[in-house]
């Protein structure tokens, strides 16, 4: 079990760089950045944890999506998924919007267009390359992510401020 980290929020530069390819997927820190990030997704009740938002600039990150307090209708995924240097090789022409919300934007939700699907591949934490196809929350959650990677936050993407709200109205308006 991995320790729960400090999730930097929006301010802190380091949101907004690009993270660098993960060169030593088997090495002792890389593997317990991965523990740490699974337990600090757990622990905050989020349905996905990039490495930037713990203060580190590899190009890792977690989706672990399941019903609680901040997302009471996320799909079930049966365990965390680790994902380390991941590539979309296609995405669907069909656009959706979303609310999204992020742990290192807390407190504010926006509706967000995304690729309602893609074909993805990226390396687990044993190395193993996977390709996988998501769509709908799953393929939501992996382009969130992505974007942290690249230095880009959800609010980068909404097209209209009027589609921001609080975390708060959103779970009054949306979740019911």
């Amino acid at each position: 079990m991995g320790k729960i980290l400090e999730v930097i929020e929006l301010g802190n530069p380091i949101l907004r760089k690009v993270s660098k390819k993960v060169k030593s997927i088997d090495s002792k820190d890389v593997q317990k950045l991965i523990d740490d990030l699974i337990t600090t997704t757990i622990h905050t009740k989020g349905v996905g944890l990039a490495a930037p938002q713990v203060s580190h600039l590899l190009r890792i990150f977690i989706m672990y999506s399941r019903p609680n307090p901040r997302y009471p209708k996320a799909p079930l995924m049966k365990h965390p998924t680790e994902v380390i240097n991941p590539q979309v090789h296609d995405y669907s022409d069909e656009i959706e919007e979303g609310w999204e919300g992020c742990l290192s934007i807390p407190g504010i939700r926006g509706l967000v267009p995304r690729h309602k699907s893609i074909k993805i591949s990226y390396f687990d934490r044993k190395k193993i390359n996977l390709t996988r196809n998501y769509s709908g929350f799953i393929a939501r959650i992996f382009q969130h992510e992505l974007d942290h990677l690249n230095g880009i936050v959800f609010l980068d993407r909404i097209k209209n401020t009027k589609n921001i709200i609080t975390e708060k109205e959103y779970l009054k308006l949306f979740t019911k």
